[in-house]
């Protein structure tokens, strides 16, 4: 579960910077474009970052909570789904593409509120 949450962070921080740098080289003048190249870095690095402490937290404790696990499968989810879909519009996806958005912003909602019911427990 570990490795699994530090591999889709480490993704979603390559594709994330390299959505950003192809927003601020090749996608100048394309408004559209660059909008949804930023909106995707910037989730998608936020949301790393996130998975990565998130993660260094539950292999610090013997036994993590369900609500630990639940975030970190909502942030694992959220990434590719939200950001990924994003990115794969931006250079030229399938519109159908669009449809996997909202169920990545959602997983990252769940994510969250996974944490915040989590800091209201025991841990």
């Amino acid at each position: 579960m570990i490795r699994l949450w530090i591999g889709v962070a480490g993704l979603g921080g390559l594709l994330s910077l390299s959505a950003a740098a192809y927003a601020a080289h090749f996608a100048a003048g394309e408004p559209a474009t660059e909008a949804l190249l930023r909106t995707a870095a910037e989730y998608g690095l936020i949301h790393a970052a996130s998975l990565l402490a998130l993660a260094a937290i539950v292999q610090k404790r013997e036994r993590p909570s369900l609500l630990f696990a639940l975030a970190g499968w909502g942030f694992s989810a959220g990434i590719p789904l939200f950001s990924g879909s994003l990115i794969l519009l931006a250079i030229g996806g399938p519109e159908s593409l669009a449809l996997l958005t909202p169920f990545g912003g959602a997983a990252l909602l769940l994510g969250w509120a996974a944490l915040l019911f989590a800091a209201w427990g025991r841990f």
